[in-house]
């Protein structure tokens, strides 16, 4: 079996598999079937990518699909934002189409099934009929209205159509075997009469037909040749091949390649909310702002926050297409972000808990421009001009009065570096009558080669600009907040989600646009909100620099059992260790600690390695070591991938003679 061939998830191979028997290839084709009653959330994204993937992958047309079957809860607001969203992705269709478009064939077709006995007007209530369907174990029992002669069922289904009857009255419903294991087969509901208006054929219609009956008809009418879904579909799959069979026969002159339908597993992420229902709940009860609230999973919320389209497509990339469900944790969501911006993002100073610095050795009337990187990940990034003077802000978590010696902040009598500027010396505070310190005297001293253990980040106070800060927080508390059949989900909200402040940011952002992102240096990554103006600027904060979360989770209580010898440190973590000195090693040393790394590792899964393939290039000893390690499991029957190929085309690359041997043996 070849690399190709053992790579292809399984969709890939069931569309292989079709080809090499006898499907041309220029039938394939897909589609991305949204119902327009709510703004895309991150779960789309992976039947997104999947679909619009497969077309790259196969050069093969994407039809985007609107199954606009409920006029009730469907709005072109919705419409209009699902384009946005998926065009902002990154991703073009083929053709725009709505199941709207296929009313009348739907209808008619309808009309067939009745003339050949598969379907009839059902006048029960919908108590009765749910009474009638069974249980999983129990089969169902025949309406009375079943065995209504054909001239009935059409002279009603038509008067149906005419707008005669309230709703509620009748359905239409396909004869098909009310004792089917499967339930859905228990002649299913294929017209309801709902008197609303349509937000694209308005009043013309009545009678709106059920999903099951249009989502494969429509599949069927576009001649897609593999209808993707994910697993709460699978069973409804008989249902589709039953109403597909029917119809082909109907119309396979015209249109003769019926549609394959096939199951992956959807995206659920922890501690957020994927049902579109209770997505709208919280717009509508106002916890968040909208649908594009930067604290909602809705793509127009990721966007809104700070997230870029290729962070969403790595994300879906590394979840992959899967069989069975899982929940992926959403710290692998703001993983992929925070590896995305540290790449693009320019890092700037801002402080947004400040606290006065003096110093009281720098003149009063002097100010200096000094030279700071935008961005040490991007060379072509260039450099700016940071104002510096007497009085500057520091965050005041990075000042103690007193420390012990794992602080490598501020302290009186202490020195750090300010970043990009000079060295301070805390010599003095000033207290309020509450006994709060309102300013901190300082020395600098201009040697800048001494060695101090702790780096600020710090604006001057008179060039300072203000901004409004909007810090946000996971929106539940819970990692699956609608899992409680006991709870509602909106008891798991966290009142923490918002934290409005004010920050101070250097002059460089006063001309900035709603969209560009920044790294607020030792803060985290935050963009520029729309609600922003010249004369507010307003950001929002996209991710930490770290997983703040990940300490937070408790962990699992263990039953008290006598003590053992302590275990040893996971294999990886020692592997990152001896990498961190390993450029600055003698030659014999490294030897042996290569030797080492090698030993270590035989205990390192592929998982466990691949995130330090994404390593900052300065960080040259980490990725010799991840290096070294790569190539062992390359010898012991790793296939190679693209993240892979991608890391060791860059080490080739790379400045680092060392890396560049190592990877030039890979």
């Amino acid at each position: 079996m070849s690399e190709e061939t053992k790579s292809l998830n399984f969709i890939e191979h069931i569309i292989e598999e079709d080809l090499s028997n006898g499907l041309p290839k220029e039938k394939l084709r897909f589609r991305f079937p949204p119902e327009p009653n709510g703004y895309l959330h991150i779960g789309h994204t992976k039947a997104i990518g999947i679909s619009f993937g497969l077309g790259k992958k196969y050069n093969a047309p994407v039809n985007l699909r609107f199954d606009d079957t409920n006029p009730a809860k469907e709005e072109q607001e919705y419409v209009d934002a699902i384009k946005k969203d998926i065009a902002w992705l990154g991703y073009e269709w083929a053709n725009e189409l709505y199941s709207s478009d296929y009313f009348d064939k739907l209808y008619n077709w309808a009309v067939q099934l009745i003339k050949d006995g598969k379907a009839y007007v059902d006048s029960q209530s919908s108590e009765a009929m749910a009474e009638q369907k069974g249980t999983p174990t129990q089969p169902g029992t025949n309406s009375p209205y079943r065995d209504r002669s054909v001239e009935e069922n059409l002279d009603l289904f038509q008067r149906m159509k005419a707008g005669e009857f309230k709703a509620g009255t009748h359905v239409l419903r396909a004869k098909i075997d009310m004792e089917d294991p499967n339930m859905l087969m228990r002649d299913p509901i294929m017209y309801r009469i709902l008197h609303a208006k349509h937000h694209r054929t308005g009043d013309d219609w009545c009678i709106y037909p059920m999903y099951d009956w249009t989502h494969g008809e429509s599949d069927y009418i576009e001649q897609v040749s593999h209808s993707l879904c994910s697993l709460e579909f699978k069973p409804h799959r008989k249902l589709y091949n039953w109403f597909r069979d029917h119809v082909y026969e109907y119309a396979k002159d015209q249109l003769p390649l019926p549609p394959k339908q096939r199951e992956f597993a959807r995206l659920n992420l922890s501690y957020t909310i994927m049902s579109k229902r209770k997505l709208l709940r919280l717009v509508e009860e106002g916890i968040v702002s909208g649908w594009d609230d930067p604290r909602m999973p809705t793509i127009s919320g990721l966007r809104r926050r700070g997230y870029t389209p290729s962070s969403i497509r790595e994300f879906i990339k590394k979840v992959g297409v899967a069989k069975r469900e899982n929940v992926i944790d959403v710290s692998l969501l703001e993983f992929c972000i925070r590896e995305d911006l540290n790449k693009t993002a320019n890092r700037v100073m801002a402080v947004l808990d400040p606290v006065k610095v003096v110093i009281t050795n720098y003149p009063e009337d002097k100010e200096e421009w000094l030279e700071a990187e935008n961005n040490q990940e991007d060379e072509s990034a260039g450099y700016r001009k940071v104002p510096f003077s007497r009085e500057i802000y520091i965050e005041k978590d990075d000042f103690k009065e007193e420390a012990g010696n794992k602080f490598f902040r501020l302290k009186l009598g202490g020195e750090v570096r300010l970043k990009n500027a000079y060295i301070i010396k805390a010599n003095d505070v000033i207290n309020d009558e509450n006994g709060d310190i309102i300013e901190i005297h300082c020395t600098y001293d201009t040697d800048t080669s001494k060695k101090v253990k702790g780096t600020l980040h710090w604006v001057s106070i008179k060039h300072a600009i203000k901004a409004e800060i909007r810090e946000y927080d996971r929106l539940f508390m819970h990692e699956a907040p609608d899992s409680d059949k006991d709870k509602d989900f909106m008891e798991f909200l966290n009142p923490n989600s918002l934290d409005v402040k004010t920050g101070y940011l250097e002059p460089s952002l006063s001309d900035v646009e709603a969209g560009e992102r920044y790294q607020f240096q030792r803060l985290g990554y935050f963009v520029v909100d729309e609600d922003s103006t010249k004369d507010k600027l307003v950001f929002n904060k996209t991710v930490g620099l770290r997983d703040s979360w990940a300490k937070q989770k408790p962990k699992p209580r263990q039953k008290q059992q006598p003590k053992k010898q302590q275990p040893q440190r996971p294999a990886i973590s020692v592997i990152q260790q001896l990498g961190k000195k390993y450029t600055n090693l003698p030659e014999e040393k490294q030897i042996r600690t290569k030797a080492e790394i090698q030993e270590l590792a035989k205990k390192v899964s592929y998982e466990e390695l691949e995130p330090w393939f994404g390593t900052a290039v300065k960080k040259a000893g980490t990725r010799i070591a991840t290096m070294i390690t790569l190539k062992v499991l390359l010898n012991k029957g790793l296939d190679r991938n693209d993240a892979i190929n991608e890391f060791i085309a860059k080490a080739l690359e790379d400045k680092n003679e060392l890396l560049v041997k190592e990877a030039s043996e890979v």
